[in-house]
């Protein structure tokens, strides 16, 4: 199957890369952790920009987009480490609800993101979709979350909330949310490696560029492979996810968010390598990327979760 984007998909690709640049400089996103990861300003950029209503119909305001073009826009959300609840909202938007901002969860967990700076919680269990009031819940804010533009609170239990999902496939909810998140991912992996190579070309030791050593030069080139082997199955999962795969639907997905995890988690950890003993440090942004990889595969069931179901899929 080829995953080579065709011109519509690349000009797509393009204005949500430089609505990120413009919106979500670095400097920009850094001063977002005052607010919880969101501004009124930076998430009214991303409606603007048709990020949520992407899979509405046209005749709803929407852009009458699928699965493939949405993982093609959350690639470039992740690369660019754009905060805030952008899976719940898109999925809710997509649903016919208008609340500005939706965070995602299953009933059985008891860690919400975002949930403070959220208008309320979509909540999937296996008898439907169900929309929680922000108000409705009681949370306790995590003081020192992992990755500070990712703001967390503890639950003891949810409320049933009003089923909305009115018909809607909620397995293909729960696929459909983990494809947007393996997206993510492979813009973080991606963003790690290109912030590892930029600095392994300026970094000079003993009169020349790290990256001309081959211990680094390996570092490096695994970072982009694990990169490019997720980014293929994110795309192959999405095509799937619009009914165009050939396969079976929730084993692409399950293999998209295996392969994504793995990606931006160790790709995080090789690029913080890179950066040698300043890779951990606050002024230095490959921490960031890392924390949030780990923020997201925790937020969504973990990767030993996804491992074991690729597992019994086998």
């Amino acid at each position: 199957m080829n995953f080579d984007l065709d011109q519509d998909e690349r000009a797509l690709q393009s204005a949500i890369r430089d609505l990120c640049k413009g919106v979500f400089p670095m400097e920009t996103v850094r001063g977002l952790e005052s607010s919880g990861g969101i501004s009124a300003e930076t998430w009214q950029a991303l409606e603007d920009a048709g990020v949520f209503s992407l899979r509405l119909p046209e005749s709803e305001g929407g852009a009458g987009l699928g699965m493939t073009a949405a993982v093609i826009v959350f690639e470039e959300l992740g690369r660019a480490l754009v905060p805030g609840p952008l899976v719940g909202t898109h999925l809710a938007k997509t649903l016919g609800l208008n609340q500005a901002r939706v965070t995602f969860a299953n009933r059985n967990d008891l860690v919400i993101s975002h949930l403070d700076s959220s208008d309320a919680v979509a909540v999937v269990d296996a008898e439907g979709i169900w929309l929680i009031s922000q108000n409705a819940i009681a949370g306790e804010p995590v003081a020192l979350p992992l990755d500070p533009l990712t703001p967390v609170s503890r639950v003891s239990s949810l409320p049933q909330g009003e089923r909305v999902n009115e018909g809607a496939d909620v397995s293909a909810t729960r696929l459909e949310a983990s494809a947007l998140t393996a997206a993510l991912l492979v813009g973080i992996a991606s963003a790690e490696t290109d912030l590892a190579v930029a600095y392994a070309k300026e970094r000079q030791q003993f009169g020349r560029p790290i990256g001309s050593f081959q211990a680094v030069k390996h570092i490096c080139a695994d970072m982009l492979t694990r990169a490019e082997v997720a980014r293929a199955a994110v795309y192959a999962a999405g095509v799937h996810l619009d009914g165009n795969g050939d396969g079976d639907t929730a084993r692409a997905v399950t293999g998209a968010m295996l392969l994504a995890s793995e990606a931006a988690f160790a790709n995080g950890k090789a690029c913080v390598q890179v950066h040698g003993g300043m890779g951990f440090t606050w002024e230095i942004d490959a921490h960031l990327y890392l924390k949030r990889a780990a923020a997201l595969i925790a937020l969504h069931g973990g990767a030993d979760t996804y491992a074991e179901e690729m597992a019994a899929a086998l």
